[in-house]
């Protein structure tokens, strides 16, 4: 026997720019048992990869195909472009895509913002990468606009980045097969969208804390604490005569019913 069966794993991929450590730290902290293995693959794979089954789930771009994929939305990226440190545009904090008009501005293959027209000039040949891109504005060829996680991912010393405030945004989501929303794709998503470990909705609630046994209501005078001026012994199992008289019980007149109770 290979064992599969007896020690489950989770793949999980993600696309560049998304940084899963977090939630992978929170797995290994929950399911120890379970290895989580991550899977980096390219915004334009990321789709066939899971329907492949080359992943459980995947953190992806959005759009995604909601046919046979499920998703849900986790964030929106800040967009910005990439420039040379000596560039005019670091001297503001922010630009518009209008600002671009007279820049070359690189478009590369794997353009994850999906602009219906890109800002600025068109360079001769667009570049098959993020990071060739990048690559080309250091070379002084041209300026390059990215998700701000891309610009980070691909940084340079002689680089730097300013946001486009008129710029598509990218949304980054979490992604699996609609027919493959397995118990550890549930676990998944319970760790992704923050719910604790004792969450209804979750698979595998932690075992609930001992709650105190309630105290059952005291339904019998006998148990309660006596009145003032009560004997607590067998006097107060007595009949209607230990109660009818306020002195029966301490001079043994009153109540006639019962033995004499000792002194102590």
């Amino acid at each position: 026997m290979t064992g599969s069966e007896e020690s489950p794993a989770f793949r999980l991929a993600y696309v560049p720019g998304v940084t899963p450590t977090k939630w992978v730290r929170i797995w290994n902290e929950r399911l120890p048992d379970v290895p989580l293995t991550l899977v980096p693959v390219s915004a334009a794979g990321a789709f066939d990869l899971l329907r492949d089954g080359g992943a459980d789930a995947g953190f992806v771009r959005l759009p995604v195909d909601r046919e046979d994929l499920s998703a849900i939305p986790l964030y929106t990226e800040t967009t910005v472009v990439v420039i040379p440190k000596d560039h005019l545009v670091t001297a503001v904090d922010e630009v518009s895509a209008a600002d671009l008009a007279d820049e070359i501005v690189l478009h590369p293959l794997d353009d994850t913002l999906g602009w219906e027209r890109p800002p600025g000039r068109p360079a001769i040949e667009r570049p098959a990468t993020t990071l060739d891109a990048v690559e080309l504005v250091a070379a002084g060829v041209g300026l390059l606009v990215v998700p701000q996680s891309l610009a980070r991912l691909h940084h340079r010393k002689d680089l730097t980045y300013r946001p486009v405030a008129d710029a598509p945004a990218s949304r980054v989501a979490l992604s699996w097969p609609q027919d493959e929303t397995t118990d550890l794709v549930e676990d998944f998503i319970g760790i992704v969208r923050g719910r604790t470990v004792n969450s209804s909705r979750g698979r595998r609630p932690a075992p609930a804390a001992a709650q105190p046994k309630a105290k059952r209501p005291e339904t019998g005078g006998a148990r309660r604490k006596p009145a003032a001026g009560k004997p607590s012994g067998n006097g107060s199992r007595g009949g209607s005569g230990g109660r009818s008289g306020s002195g029966g019980a301490r001079g043994g007149k009153g109540g006639t019913r019962g033995k004499p109770r000792r002194r102590s």
